[in-house]
């Protein structure tokens, strides 16, 4: 089959999108704590035939900018997070073929409770779900969960590592064909074909059994997301779906080769991975409408919203220096959380020193100024470039006000790409993993790989 682009919608279970003043925007919804506001999204996801709708979360509203949430609430800079995966159920009620993917910390969760949710999502769904994994980010996230502070960054993802082991190795301990559902003898599964995990690692015991069946995809597709040399190093082991952020093709094509080489050496294909490239498409019918949405969009932003999401984002509260003062190199070596953003800064502005207006002009931190900006051909033209060109096998398409800009790129985009054979115009079939052309995993099929290659 051709290959074809895979599309994401990229969203957040909030008062806002990952754009924290898109619900400034007058055409956006102000329900965004009803389930309509949601299952309309995910209509309009689904009618663009949308491989996934996927919720980024944190478990703190941004605190770390003044070491206070005052400026958060009042401005309304991801201030509300609701649990996703309640979210995603009620998407999944009005969808047929839609994933439903979300974000769940390795830090902050048992391994046990994370396997069962996403196990569950899976079956009630049909087999759409997927799990995105995290080390979470900051300070504000420990404090909440009973730590008082968030562990170092390496460190969370040798946990991570062993994490994963955990999950998978539950999902497994129910093999195909276990259920027998037999009235008349009285046999509802074979106990033979359900076995207890008893894991007992480094950070973890977990016995089982575990008491979720597998789907119709096996078991829930892993999402990842790591920027840093650690981070791919994790994506490139575990990761099926992989989210980057590329400003440009030629970073977007390191990146792909630089995650596909990591899943090469864990033992992996390479072609049983998605990367898909962080987008933000302003769209119209025409390049000047296009135009004039972006120029109302640019008005939104205000330089707290940068502010607080770069201190969320590296918990490193950038209150505590003048905007111009530059940062010393000690203080960039204790930033944690979104390492990737930190080394873009660094090599984006060319200072080995930059001040936090240097991070709040370099990083694109709650602003819109990366925006791909057109009608459907220059929309397409720049999309097709990246994906051809294999800066990415596919696009996570982020909203600057809902549900307006999912329903703009599915009006004029998706046709576009439809009509150049870029994207499907229906879906494979039923499940996440049919639909990403992703192959549906043998119980312990992840055994195989080789563990020292992730570390």
């Amino acid at each position: 089959m051709t290959r074809q682009m895979v599309l994401v919608g990229f969203l957040q279970a909030q008062n806002c999108t990952n754009l924290p003043s898109s619900w400034r925007h007058p055409d956006s919804r102000d329900d965004s704590m009803s389930a309509d506001y949601y299952q309309e999204i995910a209509k309009i996801l689904e009618a663009g035939r949308f491989h996934m709708a996927f919720f980024d979360d944190r478990l703190a509203m941004p605190d770390r900018y003044g070491n206070d949430h005052a400026h958060t609430v009042e401005y309304g800079i991801r201030c509300v997070k609701m649990d996703p995966l309640i979210v995603l159920t009620t998407m999944g009620m009005v969808t047929d073929k839609l994933g439903l993917g979300a974000t769940c910390s390795t830090t902050y969760y048992e391994p046990f409770d994370v396997a069962r949710r996403f196990a569950t999502l899976d079956l009630m769904s049909g087999g759409r779900a997927g799990w995105n994994v995290v080390t979470s980010l900051n300070d504000g996230e420990a404090l909440n969960m009973g730590r008082d502070s968030h562990p170092e960054h390496d460190s969370r993802y040798d946990r991570a590592d062993e994490f994963m082991e955990v999950v998978l190795g539950h999902w497994d301990t129910w093999e195909d064909g276990a259920l027998i559902m037999d009235k008349t003898s009285g046999r509802f599964a074979d106990p033979a074909k359900v076995k207890r995990l008893d894991h007992k690692g480094v950070a973890f015991k977990s016995r089982g059994p575990f008491t979720v069946p597998r789907s119709d995809q096996g078991h829930p597709v892993i999402i990842q997301a790591g920027a840093s040399g650690r981070g791919q190093r994790f994506a490139g082991h575990w990761g099926e779906v992989i989210f980057t952020a590329a400003r440009n093709l030629a970073g977007a094509k390191e990146g792909y080769a630089a995650v596909r080489n990591e899943a090469a050496k864990a033992g992996r294909d390479p072609d049983q991975m998605r990367l898909c490239n962080l987008t933000t498409p302003v769209c119209a019918a025409t390049k000047a409408e296009a135009e004039d949405k972006m120029a109302l969009i640019n008005r939104l932003p205000l330089e707290i919203d940068a502010l607080s999401l770069l201190a969320e984002a590296l918990n490193y509260d950038f209150a505590s220096k003048d905007l111009d003062e530059p940062l010393t190199t000690d203080e960039l070596k204790s930033m944690q959380g979104i390492l990737g953003i930190r080394d873009g800064v660094l090599k984006n502005s060319g200072k080995s020193n930059p001040s936090a207006r240097d991070f709040v002009t370099f990083s694109g931190r709650g602003q819109v100024h990366d925006a791909m900006v057109g009608g459907p051909k220059e929309i397409a033209d720049r999309l097709e470039e990246m994906f051809v060109e294999r800066g990415c096998d596919g696009f996570v398409i982020a909203a600057t006000y809902v549900p307006g800009s999912y329903a703009d790129f599915v009006q004029h985009v998706v046709p576009e790409l439809q009509r150049r054979g870029l994207f499907q115009k229906e879906y494979r079939g039923k499940t996440l993993r049919e639909n990403l052309g992703l192959k549906r995993p043998a119980a312990g099929a992840w055994k195989v790989q080789p563990r020292d290659a992730a570390e």
